[in-house]
C-alpha cells in the first residue's frame, strides 16, 4: 500500500488530436499518456478535453467506435478505470480514470443540466475509511459566459454541501470529502498569488472577444477578471491545494501559471487550472507540482500529492478542519 495518493489534473489540448487513420492514435496523445502519465502512476487523474474519447448520441458509427476505441486504450496505458461525463453543448467533455487499488468506486453520478460541459462526477472510498465517501469530480467551466460559470460553480457547491461539520457535531447527519479539480476558465483572487493580475486595458489585449468572456467591465469602462468560482468555494469552506502548498507548505512553485503563456493577445499567464479540497483533505497535501506540457498542450498539468495516513485521519474526522479563508502571503 503505498503512502501517498497522487491526483492529476490534465487539459490535453483537444485530446491530443483526431486519429491519422482509424486506429492509429496521435503522437501527441500517445507521447502523453505513455511518457508523461504512465510513469507517475496517479491515483485518480481528471481529463478536461476529452474531444475524440467521448461522442454525442447522434454521431456516426466510426465516430462512437473511434472515441470508445480510445477510451480504452487510455485505460489500459494507465490501469485505471475511466468514467466518461455525457456530452454537453461543448466539445471537450470530461472525464476521470481511477486506480482501483487505491479506491473503492461507488458511484458515477451525471449532471447533464445547467453545465455548458458536465462534469466528470465519481463517487469513491478509501478503504482506510470505508464509510465516508469522497465526492470527486473533474471540471470544465464555460469558456464564453460569466453568467454560465457563475451557475455551474453555484451547482459545484451541492457538492460541497455533503461535507458537513466536525464529525460528532451532529451524529444524525453524515460527512464526506470533496475534491474538485478543473478548468476554472476564471482567475484566483489576487491574495497571495505570483503570476501577476491580468491587465485586461493593456493594448496588448487585443483578442476582445476574450476578454469578454474573461473579463467584467466596471462603470468606469476598466476591465476586471472574472473570479467568482474562487471566491464562491472559498466562501463554502473549500480550499486551493496550490495555495495551501505555497503559503503552507513553502512550495512557491506551486502556484506558477498553467496557462496563456504564450497568449499575450488574451492577456497573457495565467493560473486557470485549479484544485480544490475540502478542510480536511488538504492539509493531507504534501507537495503540488505544476507539470510543464510544452510542446503537448496548452496547459500545464496540475498534480497533488497526499499523505494517504494524513487523508485517512482527516476523512475519519481526527483533526480539525482548516478555517475558511485564503492566505495573503
Amino acid at each position: 500500500m503505498n503512502d501517498t495518493i497522487r491526483l492529476g489534473l490534465v487539459n490535453l489540448e483537444h485530446d491530443g488530436g483526431p486519429e491519422e487513420t482509424p486506429g492509429v492514435l496521435p503522437d501527441r496523445w500517445r507521447t502523453t499518456y505513455e511518457q508523461v502519465l504512465k510513469p507517475r502512476r496517479l491515483d485518480w487523474l481528471g481529463m478536461t478535453e476529452l474531444t475524440y474519447s467521448q461522442s454525442r448520441p447522434d454521431a456516426t458509427e466510426p465516430e462512437k467506435a473511434a472515441a470508445d476505441r480510445r477510451w480504452r486504450a487510455a485505460q489500459e496505458m494507465l490501469g485505471m478505470r475511466g468514467f466518461r461525463a455525457e456530452m454537453g453543448q461543448g466539445r471537450n467533455p470530461t472525464g476521470v480514470l481511477i486506480r482501483e487499488s487505491t479506491f473503492r468506486v461507488r458511484a458515477q453520478r451525471h449532471h447533464p443540466r445547467v453545465f455548458r460541459t458536465p462534469p466528470a462526477h465519481v463517487v469513491l472510498t478509501l478503504p482506510d475509511a470505508p464509510d465516508v465517501p469522497i465526492l470527486s469530480a473533474a471540471f470544465h467551466s464555460s469558456f464564453c459566459s460569466p453568467v454560465g460559470r457563475q451557475a455551474e460553480a453555484y451547482e459545484l457547491t451541492a457538492l460541497v454541501d455533503k461535507v458537513k461539520a466536525q464529525h460528532g457535531a451532529d451524529p444524525g447527519r453524515s460527512w464526506a470529502a470533496c475534491w474538485l479539480l478543473g478548468d476554472t476558465n476564471e482567475y484566483p483572487l489576487p491574495a497571495g498569488e505570483q503570476v501577476p493580475q491580468i491587465d485586461w486595458d493593456s493594448p496588448a489585449v487585443t483578442d476582445v472577444v476574450h476578454r469578454r468572456h474573461r473579463a467584467l467591465k466596471r462603470p468606469d469602462g476598466s476591465w476586471q477578471s472574472c473570479t467568482f468560482l474562487d471566491e464562491l468555494l472559498h466562501d463554502c469552506g473549500m480550499h486551493d491545494a496550490a495555495r495551501y502548498a505555497a503559503h503552507h507548505l513553502g512550495q512557491s512553485g506551486a502556484l506558477a501559471a498553467t496557462a496563456g503563456a504564450n497568449r499575450p493577445d488574451q492577456g497573457g499567464a495565467s493560473r486557470i487550472d485549479r484544485a480544490y479540497l475540502d478542510a480536511w483533505s488538504v492539509q493531507a497535501v504534501e507537495t503540488v507540482t505544476v507539470l510543464d506540457m510544452t510542446g503537448l498542450s496548452d496547459h500545464h498539468a496540475l498534480i497533488v500529492e497526499l499523505s494517504r495516513r494524513k487523508l485517512a485521519e482527516g476523512l475519519r474526522r481526527h483533526y480539525p478542519p482548516l478555517p475558511p479563508g485564503i492566505p495573503a502571503a
